[in-house]
């Protein structure tokens, strides 16, 4: 047996708990005998890495079956030529196999966009894990050995992993309750995204602590003798800093300085019961001032990840604030575990439907097989999961937890399906509310409802904040407005395919629709029409396949050959449309394309030029290139007028490059916060750049975003202004 296997079976053992470690060996030979000849980057053999995923699945106590699917998880998708999930099963078992198929991503996946696919197979691991906790258990152990040994990857995979264990992993950890792991995820994350952030920030603690080293001591030994003389004997204190990654995001999100961190310093408190627990946090306020708005009890109100605890912000005896937090051994365990440390499989302690209560919300996520749009399915599952929880409450003292931000609509359906569909008003404390309001931590919320209520309104789908509201709406319309939603996913495709330019029959329009609905695996055209019209895909997800049929099906009429391009400028007077939204002045049948010196913007003031064999180019009229052009003597005749198509003026469907150039004080967070505030708004950041400027202090960023028109360039810059320490804004040449 090799060392690292002994050292895996020597834990096991130490555990007390009774594992199969002939079945763990054997799943061991089988993994390693599959990985023979595979390396890792990093020049390791390939079967150090479920190994190691195997001795942290074993950290968490977790059952036999789930350390051989650890020692398994890749072999189905990396070894597909050697063994299949049916050999798994026959060799291991039902639930190993059953497991590793969660583990494994969708190798042969029928989509057309490299996106879709990531979410497809995030998709197929939250259906995997609604069945069987155990899967996410493992896949968070395997993400974190790969942060762990990341840096022998290259650099932009590094931070494609990273940004991914950020935005969904370390979530998916927190939402768990497994903070340990989560903390992990975090730090390791960071310190790919933002090095010299991560380092600052860890010099900052380094130096601070260093400084003020004496602090926790000295409070502990106070706190320490007044708990032994109210008589309580068994207690466990210990001191803490605060993450990297959780001063760095409080400095971010809350634009403070270092010194303006309250919770820096920590003391933990452990007892045996929670009547202690209060008899501490009494202690705690009598030896130290009490931070006023600084105490929560998540004792009586626990978190949704199941995580229990008194906190309270107190000054210290040196001026110096730190919080406290008093817990019980066993909220110490679930706050350092969550759900795993329920999970007693089949141990009698803790029952599968006792665990499946505390996981309801994954079932949310899954709620609405008809939402078709990958993209609205990440929505979901990260507002569920990633943002900050609010506390509110029913007019009976129920509490109903929330994503931060929700309204009082996505309260109403979180009581209840027929409660929102039945809704007419809200009040909050007593007073009549508007629906959009979002209520706040501590408020009492009451639905007004009416028998006679006509059903949600189809503008709540752009109000709503949580993913369980979105599908109930979207059910209620399949349900009770069929006939409207054809009626309405029908004029969405019938205005895509006017933008097209080409005129087509009905027939043509038929067998394009039912092209789409087959591509996207719906049994008809109707079934296309319904699920646009009630939410469950977007027209963005639907527009390039239409164009792909409508290309395919619908023929451009047959051109005139006798007229070379260059000698059609000599109609001036004849306006022709382009399929891209330009009319050019003469020149007909034509490829279009914009310019990338300028990325000329609908609503911009536009040239053509006619290019050698590559049609006619686009500049925007102050383009130092048009300008430069227009004055050549052997250039002058290819110019031609331009103009925008008057619908492109006001659709909002194409999207086009901006080169905006940002001149901003170098400091921390700066790209950042322009990041954050795109993303609020919805803007995709196609390229980014930056350099040093001529001006000390000052960075250059050149940012390539994805702009509608001129009207919304302009509220993006000045959305961009408004950021503090952003000296200016413009759009730029290239």
């Amino acid at each position: 047996m090799s060392q690292s296997l002994a050292d895996l079976s020597a834990h096991l053992i130490s555990t007390g708990k009774k594992y199969d470690l002939e079945k763990i060996e054997r799943a061991y030979r089988y993994a390693e005998k599959l990985h023979e000849g595979q390396f890792r980057q990093s020049g390791e053999p390939y079967i150090s890495h479920p190994l190691a995923v195997a001795e942290i699945v074993a950290s968490l106590e977790l059952d036999t079956d789930s350390i051989c699917a650890a020692l398994l998880h890749d072999t189905v998708e990396d070894c597909a030529d050697r063994t299949n999930l049916q050999e798994i099963r026959t060799l291991f078992g039902e639930d190993v196999a059953l497991l590793v198929d969660g583990l494994t991503k969708i190798i042969h996946l029928q989509v057309e966009d490299k996106e879709d696919e990531h979410i497809e197979n995030i998709r197929k691991m939250i259906l995997a894990m609604s069945k069987d906790v155990r899967v996410i258990f493992i896949k968070l152990c395997d993400r974190l050995h790969n942060m762990r040994t990341l840096g022998a990857k290259k650099e932009d995979r590094q931070r494609t992993i990273a940004l991914e264990t950020m935005y969904v992993y370390a979530p998916l950890a927190h939402r768990l309750g497994m903070q340990k792991i989560k903390q992990e995820l975090e730090s390791l994350s960071l310190s790919f995204l933002d090095p010299i952030g991560y380092g600052e920030v860890s010099e900052a603690i380094n130096c601070r602590f260093g400084e003020n080293r004496t602090v926790i001591e000295n409070a502990k030994a106070h706190i320490e003798e007044r708990i032994r003389e109210a008589g309580i004997t068994s207690f466990t204190l210990e001191g803490r800093i605060k993450s990297v990654y959780s001063l760095y995001r409080k400095m971010y999100n809350q634009n403070k300085s270092f010194e303006e961190i309250y919770d820096f310093y920590a003391l933990r408190v452990i007892v045996e019961t929670e009547l202690e627990c209060y008899t501490v946090l009494g202690i705690i306020h009598e030896i130290f001032r009490s931070i006023p708005g600084r105490f929560k009890d998540y004792i009586s109100t626990p978190k949704p990840n199941l995580y229990r605890s008194l906190h309270t912000t107190v000054i210290g005896r040196d001026g110096i604030p730190f919080e406290v937090q008093i817990r019980t051994y066993e909220m110490h365990h679930v706050a350092e575990y969550g759900i795993a440390a329920h999970w007693k499989y089949k141990s009698g302690v803790t029952s599968k439907e006792d665990i499946d209560q505390k996981l309801l919300w994954i079932s949310r996520l899954l709620e609405s097989e008809d939402v078709h749009d990958p993209d609205e399915f990440m929505h979901t599952f990260k507002t569920d999961i990633f943002h900050d929880e609010t506390f509110v409450f029913t007019p009976k003292g129920d509490v109903i937890s929330l994503p931060l931000g929700s309204t009082v609509i996505d309260f109403a359906y979180a009581i209840h399906s027929a409660v929102g569909n039945k809704m007419v008003g809200a009040k909050i404390n007593g007073v009549i509310v508007p629906i959009d309001r979002v209520p706040q931590n501590g408020e009492i919320v009451e639905i007004l409802t009416s028998a006679s209520s006509k059903g949600p309104s189809r503008d709540w789908l752009k109000i709503v904040r949580t993913g369980e509201a979105r599908n109930k709406i979207r059910q209620w319309f399949k349900r009770e407005k069929k006939s409207e939603n054809i009626a309405v996913g029908k004029s969405e495709i019938e205005r895509e395919l006017k933008r097209y330019g080409r005129a087509y029959t009905e027939a043509e329009r038929t067998a394009i629709v039912a092209n789409v609905a087959q591509r996207l695996g719906m049994a008809s055209s109707d079934d296309l029409y319904n699920t646009i019209g009630f939410g469950g895909l977007s027209m963005s997800r639907v527009s390039a396949k239409l164009h792909d049929e409508f290309e395919r099906i619908v023929k451009a009429p047959p051109q005139e050959e006798e007229a070379e391009p260059i000698k059609v400028t000599v109609s001036p007077k004849k306006k022709i449309k382009n399929s891209s939204g330009v009319i050019l002045d003469g020149v007909d049948g034509c490829l279009v394309k914009f310019a990338r010196c300028c990325n000329p913007l609908p609503g911009d003031r536009i040239i053509g030029f006619i290019t050698k064999g590559f049609g006619v180019s686009i500049h925007k009229c102050d383009c130092p290139n048009a300008i430069a052009g227009s004055v050549n003597e052997s250039q002058r005749d290819r110019w031609v007028n331009a103009h925008w198509e008057e619908s492109q003026l006001k659709s909002d469907q194409a999207v086009y490059e901006a080169l905006l150039r940002i001149a901003a004080h170098d400091r921390l967070g700066v790209l950042a916060d322009i990041s954050r505030v795109l993303a609020d708004m919805k803007v995709s950041i196609l390229q980014i750049n930056t350099a040093a400027s001529q001006d000390e202090g000052i960075t250059l960023i050149n940012l390539t975003v994805g702009c509608k028109n001129m009207e919304h360039c302009q509220s993006i810059l000045s959305r961009l202004r408004s950021i503090p320490d952003i000296e200016s804004v413009t759009r730029a040449f290239s």
